[in-house]
C-alpha cells in the first residue's frame, strides 16, 4: 500500500472519530431543547459533555490538518468550493465553545437563556451541514481541469446532500440521546430512553434511504458490507435502549456511525473529490497528494503523537465516567 493510500485511510479514521465523539456532543446540544424541561435539566445535559467536548473537537483539527498536509489539492478545492458552508460551521463551533464557557458567568436569566439558545442552534446547524458537505463530496461536484470548483452554492443543495444532512442530524441526535441516558440518573434518564426509541425509528428510515441511494450510485461489495453493518447496528442499538441497556446501545450507535462513514469513504476511493463534469478531472489519492517525503515525515509524527492523544482522551473519559442528575446541580 502506498503512503497516499495509507493517509486516505488515516484521514477516514480521523473523520470517523470526530463524528463518533462530536456526534453525541451535537446531540446533547439539540437535546437542551428537545429533552430538558427546565434550566436545571439543561445544566445536567451540558455537564455530561462539559469535561470532554473540547477534546472531541481535536479530531476535527487533526482531520483538517492531515488533509491540508497530505492532500493539499483536496484541501484547497474543498475549502474554496464549500467556503460558505464550512465558514458557517466554523462560526458555529466558535460560538458554541464560547457559549459553554460563558453561560454560567452571570446569573441573569436572559444571559443564560441566550447562551443556551446559542448552544442549541450551533449544535443543530453543524450537524446538518456536515451531512450536506459529505453528501456532496461522495456525489461529486463541478470541478474543472484546473482542479477548481466551478459550481454555485445552489449546486450543493441537491436532494442527495440534503438527505445526508437530515441523516447526520437524526443520527447525531439519537447518539446524543443514548449518551444522555447513559450518563444521567432519575427522570431525565427515563425520558431520554423513551425519546431515543422515537428518534431511532426516524433515524433508521432516513439512514436506510440515504445508504441505499449511496450504494446504488457508487457502491461495490465492500461498501455493501459496511452498509449492512451500519443498518444492523442501528437496529440493535434501538433494541438495546428499549431493553434499558444504555451502554450497549451507545456502543452500537457508535458502530453505526463508524460503519456509515466507512461506507462513504469506501465509495470514494481512489477519488477524494469526484468531478461531476468529467471523471478525468476528479481529484484522486494520486493526483491530489503531497510528495512521498512529506507523507513519510507525517507518518512518523502521527505514529508518535496519536497514541499519546488516545491515552489522554481515554483517561479523561474514565475520570468523568459517573452519572449525574438534577440532585448534583447546585441551586
Amino acid at each position: 500500500m502506498e503512503l497516499h493510500d495509507v493517509w486516505f485511510v488515516l484521514i477516514a479514521v480521523l473523520w470517523t472519530g470526530y463524528f463518533f465523539l462530536e456526534g453525541f456532543d451535537f446531540g446533547i446540544g439539540v437535546l437542551t431543547k428537545l429533552l430538558a424541561r427546565n434550566r436545571k435539566e439543561r445544566r445536567v445535559l451540558i455537564n455530561t459533555i462539559g469535561p470532554v467536548w473540547d477534546g472531541n473537537e481535536v479530531w476535527l483539527l487533526s482531520a483538517g490538518g492531515a488533509t491540508f498536509a497530505a492532500f493539499p489539492d483536496w484541501y484547497a478545492t474543498l475549502f474554496s468550493g464549500f467556503y460558505l458552508p464550512l465558514l458557517l460551521i466554523l462560526v458555529c463551533l466558535i460560538v458554541r465553545g464560547v457559549a459553554f464557557e460563558y453561560r454560567a458567568k452571570r446569573p441573569e436569566e436572559n444571559w443564560q437563556r441566550n447562551w443556551e439558545n446559542a448552544i442549541f442552534w450551533t449544535s443543530l446547524i453543524p450537524a446538518v451541514l456536515w451531512g450536506v458537505a459529505f453528501g456532496n463530496i461522495v456525489r461529486g461536484v463541478k470541478i474543472d481541469a484546473q482542479k477548481e470548483y466551478v459550481g454555485t452554492l445552489g449546486d450543493l443543495l441537491n436532494p442527495y446532500a440534503i438527505l445526508g444532512g437530515l441523516v447526520t442530524l437524526a443520527l447525531f441526535t439519537f447518539h446524543g440521546t443514548v449518551f444522555a441516558a447513559l450518563k444521567t440518573v432519575g427522570d431525565i434518564r427515563l425520558r431520554a430512553r423513551k425519546l431515543a426509541l422515537a428518534l431511532g425509528a426516524v433515524t433508521a428510515v432516513l439512514a436506510l434511504g440515504f445508504l441505499l441511494w449511496t450504494q446504488a450510485d457508487n457502491g461495490d461489495g465492500k461498501s455493501l458490507v459496511a452498509m449492512v453493518v451500519a443498518v444492523a447496528a442501528l437496529v440493535a442499538a434501538i433494541g438495546a435502549i428499549a431493553a434499558g441497556r444504555e451502554g450497549w446501545s451507545f456502543a452500537l450507535s457508535g458502530v453505526t456511525i463508524v460503519a456509515a462513514v466507512a461506507m462513504l469513504f469506501l465509495t470514494l476511493f481512489p477519488n477524494v473529490m469526484p468531478s461531476s463534469l468529467n471523471e478525468a478531472w476528479s481529484l484522486t489519492v494520486t493526483n491530489a497528494s503531497s510528495t512521498p517525503y512529506t507523507l513519510k515525515i507525517m507518518t512518523w509524527c502521527a505514529g508518535i503523537a496519536t497514541p499519546v492523544v488516545l491515552l489522554y482522551q481515554g483517561w479523561t473519559y474514565w475520570v468523568f465516567r459517573k452519572r449525574i442528575g438534577t440532585q448534583h446541580i447546585a441551586e
